[in-house]
């Protein structure tokens, strides 16, 4: 390992920044900090029909809000740049120009409907797609007559018989058979390079150490192992981590429920707690933790220890660490957090008495498992949103339950305002204790069968509210 090592995440500004891209992102920037290198964000902007300026903000803004910094990148500058690859055409024609003199390229004019209709007949014939090289052996006069009818040339790399080989930092040697690729194109007609070309000369350029990345770009490695050769450039390391997949163990896509990082963050996920996740998802350097704090991800990291096998991302589990990260959050900064969802669920903030709102979020934040369900909790405290629930009408319809509601309500009316005492002696005048005591109780104050502890739900609310909403249920019983 050398000294500095220099890792990149390059991202196409093509969409949201994918869960799977920010794990990525992830694992090359814990990398990068490990080791005390430099971790670079490039933008790979080539694709000029889909690439956006709002997409690379939000992929940037995904990014810092997870907490991945950079030290190179387009908006910080740095002694590599530019950092966006459409600023970076000259360079690739310079190479494309070296390549066509060493006779290692050649000009293909195929439309797309020829190769669709090659592809579609090779697979016909059960045989593994790829191009045939016609326009490797046309003649001058033939390249004249397409050029004559207008059609412009893209390049086409030629592939060298054998094996392709080398070794990855996770999975070991890796080989591929270079007489099943057929030659692929470098630059496309309308003069702009092919990811693989552009990839290779700012990796290089950028004295990239290693590439780190999806499993899915392990054939994509093969092709590039080639261009390096016949650009006289030394290969950095190759790392290939194991992708997301969803529970039916395809790979992560949207039908599948959220997979941006905005997607989370919308729903109330906090960026600590979904970093966390994403660093343990299919990894073993965490040694059985489930709480993994940033500085703990930095020192434990590695790459051996990231795994091979698909990681099955689980909705359940993440929602459980956000839990544990809301519950320990202090209250004034989760109130912070949770302001624009409390307005979101219809409240004005700027209405309500602050302190009486801290105290509510510190009650109830022992129940929530992300921040969008701050809205289902703060309607218990509200009398204009009280109402009973489906699923509480029939424990409040039990003549146990009215006997024990009944001497809640009388304590309430006759000044007793001591939760403890309330309970105390409802469970010595009727016998019950447990949830057949407190059920009853929390139906009739809540209207819900679940909610935070009873003890604060009665400190905040106050005894008229409590005396009211007991009275509207029990006429509702009386019915």
């Amino acid at each position: 390992m050398q000294d500095k090592p220099r890792v990149r995440f390059a991202p196409s500004p093509t969409g949201k920044l994918h869960i799977g891209n920010a794990r990525t992102a992830l694992y090359n920037w814990l990398f990068a900090r490990h080791y005390g290198g430099n971790f670079i964000l490039r933008i790979e902007d080539t694709d000029r029909k889909r690439t956006s300026r709002d997409f690379e903000r939000e992929i940037i803004d995904g990014l810092k809000w997870l907490s991945i910094d950079w030290d190179e990148g387009p908006d910080r500058g740095g002694s590599y740049g530019p950092y966006r690859q459409f600023e970076r055409l000259e360079l690739y024609d310079e190479y494309l120009k070296k390549l066509i003199g060493e006779s290692r390229v050649y000009p293909c004019y195929c439309s797309d409907e020829e190769l669709e209709r090659e592809r579609e007949t090779q697979m016909l014939r059960r045989v593994p797609p790829r191009y045939s090289g016609r326009c490797g052996t046309l003649s001058p006069n033939e390249r004249k007559t397409f050029e004559n009818e207008g059609r412009k040339p893209a390049w086409r790399f030629k592939i060298d018989r054998g094996v392709i080989e080398f070794k990855d930092l996770i999975r070991g040697e890796i080989k591929f058979n270079a007489d099943s690729i057929g030659d692929f194109i470098i630059v496309r007609s309308n003069g702009i390079p092919a990811y693989n070309f552009a990839a290779v000369i700012d990796d290089h350029h950028m004295e990239m150490s290693h590439v780190i990345r999806g499993e899915d770009h392990l054939s994509n490695t093969a092709l590039q192992i080639l261009i390096y050769r016949a650009l006289g450039f030394i290969p950095p390391f190759f790392a290939h981590h194991s992708l997301i997949l969803g529970e039916d163990r395809t790979k992560l896509s949207k039908r599948h429920g959220s997979v941006s990082v905005s997607e989370f963050r919308d729903t109330g996920i906090l960026s600590e707690a979904l970093s966390n996740y994403l660093s343990l998802l299919g990894s073993s350097f965490a040694k059985s933790k489930e709480i993994f704090p940033r500085e703990d991800m930095i020192r434990q990291f590695s790459l051996e220890k990231t795994g091979r096998g698909g990681a099955v991302f689980d909705n359940k589990k993440l929602k459980w660490i956000n839990g544990i990260y809301i519950r320990n959050y202090e209250t004034d900064r989760l109130l912070e957090l949770l302001m624009p969802f409390i307005s979101s669920a219809g409240y004005d903030c700027n209405s309500m008495d602050m302190k009486w709102l801290y105290r509510v979020v510190d009650t109830v934040k022992d129940n929530i498992g992300t921040l969008s369900e701050i809205g289902d909790y703060i309607d218990i405290f509200f009398d204009d949103h009280f109402e009973v629930s489906e699923d509480a009408v029939p424990i409040l319809e039990k003549k146990e339950s009215i006997k024990i509601i009944n001497i809640v309500y009388d304590m309430l009316k006759s000044g007793t305002t001591d939760y403890k005492i309330i309970m105390e002696t409802a469970r010595d005048e009727t016998g019950f204790k447990g949830r057949a005591l407190f059920m009853p109780v929390r139906a009739a104050v809540t209207g819900k069968t679940w909610g935070p502890e009873l003890d604060k739900l009665f400190s905040i609310l106050g005894t008229k509210s409590l005396i009211d909403r007991i009275d509207r249920v029990l006429k509702l019983t009386k019915k």
